[in-house]
C-alpha cells in the first residue's frame, strides 16, 4: 500500500486519489501531485526564511504591523482587537513567527498570517 502525501492546503492526511489528482475532502482541494511536488520546490527555495503577511507582503525586523482578527490570549481577560498597531516586531523561527510587544499585553509571539504590514 502506498502513502499518500497530505493536502498542500489544510495538510490533512485524508487525502485520496482520483484519476491523476489528489482530493482532500476536508477542504475540498484538488492537486497533480507531480506538478505541485514541482511548485513546491521552487517556492521552498525562493521563500527560504521569509516571512509574509496575510496580504502577501514580505516582513522585515523593525516593521511596524496591524492585527486583523480579534486574538484570544491565555491568561487574559481580552483579546487582542482587530486594527491593534504593533511596531517594531522581530521575526523568529517556528509556528508564531512574530516577536513583539503590544501595550497592555506585554511581550507575545503572533502569527503572521492575522496581521497586514502597517
Amino acid at each position: 500500500m502506498s502513502v499518500l502525501p497530505p493536502c498542500p492546503l489544510c495538510h490533512s492526511i485524508y487525502t485520496y486519489e482520483n484519476g491523476n489528482l489528489m482530493v482532500c475532502p476536508e477542504c475540498f482541494y484538488e492537486w497533480n501531485p507531480e506538478e505541485q511536488q514541482a511548485v513546491s520546490e521552487e517556492t521552498s527555495s525562493a521563500d527560504n526564511g521569509k516571512v509574509f503577511d496575510a496580504n502577501g507582503n514580505e516582513l522585515q525586523n523593525g516593521d511596524a504591523v496591524i492585527v486583523i482578527k480579534d486574538l484570544p490570549v491565555k491568561g487574559a481577560s481580552k483579546p487582542v482587537k482587530a486594527g491593534t498597531k504593533v511596531k517594531n516586531i522581530r521575526l523568529a523561527e517556528g509556528d508564531h513567527n512574530i516577536d513583539c510587544k503590544i501595550e497592555g499585553f506585554g511581550s507575545m509571539a503572533l502569527k503572521s498570517e492575522f496581521v497586514r504590514r502597517a
